[in-house]
C-alpha cells in the first residue's frame, strides 16, 4: 500500500480553500462592499495569524523600516488585489475570477523582465506570454458575438494580478530576507493589510445592504480560514515538499474554482472561455519553467 506523503492532505486543502475563495467572494458581495471585503478579509486573517505567532511564541517586528516594506507588499498582495477582485467579481462571475487568477505567473514575469530588470525572458516564457494573452482574450469573448463576459471587470482582474506580479519580486527583494519566521511575515503582512483598509472601509462603508447569513458566512471563511490559516498551511507545504511542490497549487484554484462556480452557483462557461482557460493555464506552466524540453 503506498504511503500518503505528509504534505499532500495539506496541499489538496489549500488548493480547495483557494479555489474556492472565489465563492465566499460571491457571496460576500451580498451584503459587503468590496473595500469592505477587503479590509474584513485582512482583520480576520490578521486575528488569525496573530493567535499562531502568539501560541508560537513569536514576536512581531519592531524595526519601522522593515514594516515599511511589510506594508508594500501588504498592498500589493492583499489590500489591492483584495479589493480589485471583490470589485471585478460585480461584473465577472466567480469561475472567470478563478481562471484570471492563473495568469498571475505571466504578470510576475512581465514585472520583472519590464520593470525589475532581473531577467530577459526564455524562449518558452515568451511564448507562455504570448499564450496567457491569447487565452485572456477568449475568456473575455473577444471574438464571440454573443459574448457576455464584462470587459471592464476582467481588466479589473487582471489589474490585481499584475498587483500580485509586483508583489513577488519586491517580497523576494525586500522582505523574505528579514530575520522573521514566515508565519510572524504573514501576520504582520495581513494585519497591516486591515490597517492601511480600515480608513477606506470606515469612510465609504463596509456595507451596503442588511447582512445575510451567506454574506456573514463567506466573508468569515474568506478571511479566517482562505487569508488567516490558508498561509499556515502553505508555509507548511513549503517546509515539507519545498517551495516548488507548494506553488503548484495555483494549477488547482481554478480548476476548483470553475467546478465551484458550475456546481453551486450555476455558473455557464462558454466552449470559448473553457478553451482560454486552459491556455491561461498552460502559459503559467511555460512561464514557471515547469514545461521545458528534456535533455537528451
Amino acid at each position: 500500500m503506498m504511503k500518503l506523503k505528509p504534505w499532500l492532505p495539506g496541499f489538496i486543502a489549500l488548493g480547495i480553500v483557494w479555489g474556492s475563495s472565489f465563492l465566499f467572494i460571491e457571496l460576500a458581495l451580498e451584503s459587503f462592499t468590496p473595500i469592505g471585503i477587503a479590509f474584513l478579509r485582512g482583520l480576520l486573517g490578521g486575528a488569525s495569524l496573530l493567535v499562531v505567532v502568539i501560541v508560537l511564541r513569536q514576536k512581531l517586528p519592531r524595526s519601522v523600516g522593515h514594516w515599511f516594506h511589510i506594508a508594500v507588499v501588504a498592498v500589493l498582495l492583499n489590500s489591492a488585489p483584495g479589493f480589485l477582485f471583490a470589485l471585478g467579481q460585480q461584473s465577472v462571475s466567480s469561475s472567470v475570477s478563478g481562471v484570471i487568477n492563473a495568469t498571475t505567473p505571466l504578470m510576475t514575469v512581465l514585472v520583472v523582465s519590464v520593470f525589475f530588470r532581473e531577467q530577459f525572458p526564455t524562449t518558452s516564457q515568451v511564448a507562455g506570454i504570448f499564450l496567457g494573452f491569447a487565452g485572456i482574450l477568449l475568456v473575455m469573448e473577444i471574438f464571440s458575438t454573443g459574448g457576455t463576459a464584462s470587459v471592464v471587470g476582467v481588466l479589473t482582474l487582471l489589474l490585481a494580478t499584475l498587483s500580485y506580479g509586483f508583489a513577488m519580486p519586491y517580497a523576494k527583494r525586500f522582505v523574505s530576507p528579514l530575520p522573521y519566521s514566515p508565519y510572524v511575515l504573514a501576520a504582520a503582512q495581513v494585519c497591516a493589510s486591515a490597517i492601511i483598509t480600515a480608513p477606506p472601509a470606515l469612510i465609504w462603508g463596509m456595507t451596503h445592504s442588511a447582512l445575510t447569513t451567506q454574506a456573514v458566512v463567506g466573508i468569515a471563511v474568506l478571511g479566517v480560514l482562505g487569508t488567516g490559516i490558508a498561509y499556515v498551511w502553505n508555509y507548511r507545504n513549503i517546509e515539507l515538499a519545498g517551495s516548488v511542490v507548494a506553488s503548484s497549487v495555483t494549477y488547482i484554484t481554478p480548476v476548483v474554482a470553475v467546478a465551484i462556480g458550475v456546481i453551486f452557483l450555476r455558473e455557464d462557461l462558454s466552449i470559448e472561455q473553457v478553451v482560454g482557460g486552459g491556455l491561461i493555464v498552460l502559459s503559467a506552466l511555460l512561464v514557471q519553467g515547469r514545461l521545458t524540453p528534456r535533455q537528451r
